[in-house]
């Protein structure tokens, strides 16, 4: 039997007793019974009260013996010991992703020293043919110099093949056998000049190293990675590309054929969406090869079948482009300790000069296919390997898969109402004489939601239908991220609150009658957003949002009712590059179950490449006349680009899906195209007041006319809280400069909020955690009003103490709660406000200081 300080947990550990409670000499044998009593404790109660631990002691005779301050110290330690094995784990798990990153970067550094040996010999060869050329001057022949190491560059000539037989296996297994081979010289070698991407920089906790094509035929991606799941499951997750791809309608394996070493050869025939209502969709025919490598990596390869690489022609699908994947996919490779390194190329040629000219960019940039295909890849498998470990948790007492399932339907939903295609039931109903908005409506909403959707609450026996108004605008300087993230926060600026009953009320047993489109959009109430879940990286978010109901008569009563929005929101970081944003939201009721029909109605912006020739920017302006904000708008994006200020199109797609009975089909028609006109009209709205400046990314903001600059400001608050207060509110130099004195009120950390002084006050300045507290961005911080965010009880001590901060200057205010934009309780520990003075020491507006504030 061992001899173990009364701290330690086991028979085997021996160490220096506890300082302080004990005598330093004292020793105490630990029996295995007495350290599974203990045990058994631990793992109820890790840290036990004093009357738990004498508890304890009477209820287990054979801890008789041990005192009960032992038995606080063996606690103690067995925490410790807890607290170090975790770590210990933690670090191992880092030392194991720091390894492998290790390993890829060098291998990257590997393959880039081989690119620049290549590039400088192909720069050595040129200029010695450049020299022959221009000594030889009785060559007239130039294929001296065009057969030279430039092939390479040559935008990677597919070779050419004779037609193979598609009942041929080993003509298959040739075709395979060569994909594989130019496919892995992309993902390890130098088939392709790859670009990083800016912002990817790789780490232990970063997505991978992500690159983009430079001059080569089609658009191509890659990414490497690390992920914490085995490599038989990662192929299986990559292999579905519908669970993790969202512009992908169906995948079709047509034809699976073994191969001697293990693998399969499969036929594919997969149908993608178009991103808008300008251009057709695309779809691929293609072979997928699934092998194994000797050195134990799994590799999965695709590309196209065409007459060019021989093989089977594919089926014929009419409304669809045929698009081209040259060879890409996946190596996966098994990493020591667990876990995978994945190698993901994506490389299509999607016959961009199919689509108007203003189009071409989305089919023609690298970066959109990286982020649509490529990120989304590796973030679907990252995000699906934290959910296996446990490292994800969400409340509402849904599994995370049915919580994905959710944000794949919206998505879906919203795709094929962009698309509407025939063989999903959609058709076209004839305009109004304006082509501004397209209508289409579907008479077989069971075939378009599927068999899987309880849409007996929905559709009725009466024959009703789904009716979809959609249009497409391009917009000029406006970032895509800023425009949806003020659609989400101020849903008050386009929507209708009796357009929105109207689709919720198709969720209930009796409809509501075909609203007209007020002539100011906005609902009375307020709107709520309850997060469900989001991505591990917060690119894309998942939220029920509750629109408060105010009925404006006796007579709306399903006005005074709160409705719910299941709504998808993602793409609203500004420094993604090539991310398409989108807000896209569904009516709901409230039991909200897992089968509940959802007809998803929504935004996407999808960001264009900037031109450099400013006459062809203007000239793309007139790709939906009827829908643009106007000649002033043309003029002064002209402006903006001769002066190199901010500069980017984009284009935004709007579809609003609503049901209707048949008899009412026409009158829902009329509203729906009302509707969306009204929708675009308050769109550009915001876009006019948006595109100036990039507002809310930067400290220096535009403040509203009148207003002084933001340093003019920054001084005044802070000179006037030290006049009345007495202290300084920034620590700043005494000589340090406006812009100084900007950045400290910027980056304080307690909200600091300036408002009019008026009879209804609202709020013209907030510094970062002002704007961060309200859930707000700069530009809609004008249309908060003091009393909105402040509950009963803080507005009842704020009028008492008005009085008190207009003659002495400033007034203390006890904790409380406020409320931001979004309806969100935010508790703070204490509020000051002050009179702001200005120079001539006149009231200029009222400042507050929220102190400790938190989201309840």
């Amino acid at each position: 039997m061992a001899m173990v300080v009364a701290g330690q947990g086991g028979g085997k550990e021996a160490g220096k007793p506890q300082q302080g409670g004990l005598d330093a000499g004292k020793y105490v044998r630990y029996t295995p019974e007495q350290v599974e009593a203990l045990e058994r404790v631990y793992t109820e109660c890790p840290k036990p009260s004093s009357m738990r631990r004498q508890q304890l002691i009477r209820e287990c005779p054979i801890l008789a013996n041990i005192e009960p301050k032992q038995i606080k110290v063996w606690f103690q330690n067995r925490r410790c010991r807890e607290k170090q094995r975790k770590e210990a784990s933690r670090l191992q798990t880092v030392n194991r992703k720091l390894t492998a990153m290790n390993k890829l970067l060098m291998e990257e550094n590997d393959r880039l020293q081989k690119q620049v040996s290549q590039l400088v010999y192909e720069n050595g060869y040129m200029r010695q043919q450049l020299h022959h050329a221009s000594v030889a001057t009785t060559d007239t022949s130039c294929e001296s110099v065009v057969t030279s190491g430039q092939h390479h560059h040559q935008q990677n000539p597919t070779p050419q093949h004779p037609q193979r037989d598609a009942n041929n296996p080993a003509g298959l297994l040739a075709i395979a056998e060569e994909t594989l081979a130019e496919f892995l010289s992309k993902a390890t070698g130098t088939a392709v000049d790859w670009v990083q991407m800016v912002g990817m920089k790789p780490g232990p906790d970063s997505i991978g190293i992500i690159a983009v094509s430079h001059n080569c035929s089609g658009v191509a991606a890659r990414a490497c990675g690390l992920v914490s799941l085995e490599p038989t499951k990662v192929a299986e997750i990559l292999k579905d590309r519908p669970s993790w791809y969202r512009d992908c309608r169906c995948l079709d394996v047509l034809t699976v054929i073994p191969t001697g070493n293990g693998g399969n050869i499969e036929l594919i025939y997969m149908q993608t969406y178009a991103p808008t209502t300008l251009a057709s969709a695309r779809d691929f025919w293609t072979l997928r090869y699934t092998t194994g490598l000797e050195d134990g990596s799994l590799v999965i390869c695709e590309r196209s079948l065409t007459p060019s690489t021989g093989g089977p022609a594919g089926p014929p699908a009419s409304n669809f482009v045929r698009a081209e994947m040259l060879p890409s996919g996946y190596l996966i490779r098994p990493c020591e300790g667990g876990g995978s390194m994945i190698h993901i190329v994506d490389h299509v040629d999607l016959d961009a000069w199919s689509v108007p000219e203003v189009l071409r960019p989305l089919y023609e940039s690298p970066k959109i296919l990286a982020q649509k295909m490529t990120i989304a890849a590796l973030r679907h498998i990252r995000q699906i390997a934290q959910e296996t470990s446990g490292e994800i948790s969400y409340g509402g007492g849904r599994q995370p898969a049915v919580l994905r399932t959710f944000s794949q339907r919206l998505s879906r939903g919203f795709n094929d109402a962009v698309n509407g295609f025939a063989d999903d039931g959609w058709s076209l109903m004839g305009s109004d004489g304006v082509e501004d908005v397209t209508i289409a409506i579907n008479s077989s909403p069971d075939k378009l939601l599927g068999s899987h959707v309880n849409s007996s609450t929905m559709f009725s026996a009466m024959g009703c239908g789904i009716l979809c108004a959609k249009a497409s605008m391009l917009l000029q300087n406006v970032p895509p991220a800023l425009l949806v993230r003020f659609l989400r926060e101020h849903r008050s600026e386009w929507a209708d609150c009796g357009v929105d009953a109207y689709s919720a009320a198709s969720l209930r047993a009796s409809p509501y009658a075909v609203p007209g489109v007020r002539a100011s959009s906005g609902f009375l109430g307020g709107q709520v957003i309850l997060p469900l879940a989001h991505t591990i990286e917060h690119e894309e978010f998942l939220e029920v949002i509750r629109l408060e109901g105010h009925g404006f008569n006796q007579d709306e009563v399903v006005l005074s009712r709160d409705m719910y929005l299941l709504q998808l929101c993602s793409g609203v970081d500004e420094n993604a590059v090539g991310a398409c944003a989108q807000l896209v939201f569904a009516p709901i009721d409230e039991s909200f179950a897992d089968d509940a029909p959802l007809l998803p109605s929504g935004f996407r912006v999808i960001p264009l490449d900037p031109k450099t020739d400013a006459p062809s920017v203007n000239r793309t302006l007139d790709l939906a006349s009827t829908l643009e904000v106007g000649s002033g708008a043309a003029a002064r994006s002209s402006g903006e680009n001769s002066s190199n200020t901010y500069n980017l199109r984009s284009v935004l797609t709007i579809a609003f899906q609503f049901t209707y009975e048949n008899h009412l089909r026409e009158s829902v028609a009329a509203m729906a195209r009302q509707y969306v006109r009204s929708v675009v009209a308050s769109v550009q709205r915001v876009a006019m007041a948006i595109a100036p400046s990039r507002l809310g990314s930067q400290i220096g903001m535009k403040h509203h006319p009148g207003s002084p600059e933001a340093h003019t400001l920054a001084r005044w608050i802070s000179r006037s809280y030290r006049f009345h207060i007495g202290v300084d509110l920034l620590r700043a130099d005494s000589q340090a400069g406006s812009d100084a004195l900007l950045k400290l009120l910027w980056h304080h950390s307690d909200a600091i909020l300036c408002c009019s002084l008026k009879s209804s006050p609202v709020f013209t300045f907030a510094n970062q955690a002002g704007l961060d507290m309200l859930e707000t961005t700069f530009i809609a911080l004008q249309d908060i009003t003091l009393e909105k965010i402040l509950d009963d009880s803080g507005r009842k001590v704020l009028c008492s103490e008005f009085t008190k901060i207009m003659q002495q200057g400033f007034a203390y205010l006890p904790a409380g709660i406020c409320l931001s934009s979004m309806g969100r309780p935010v508790s703070y520990e204490q509020a000051v406000a002050w009179k702001v003075l200005n120079e001539e020491d006149s009231h200029h507006c009222l400042a507050f200081m929220f102190v400790n504030w938190s989201f309840v």
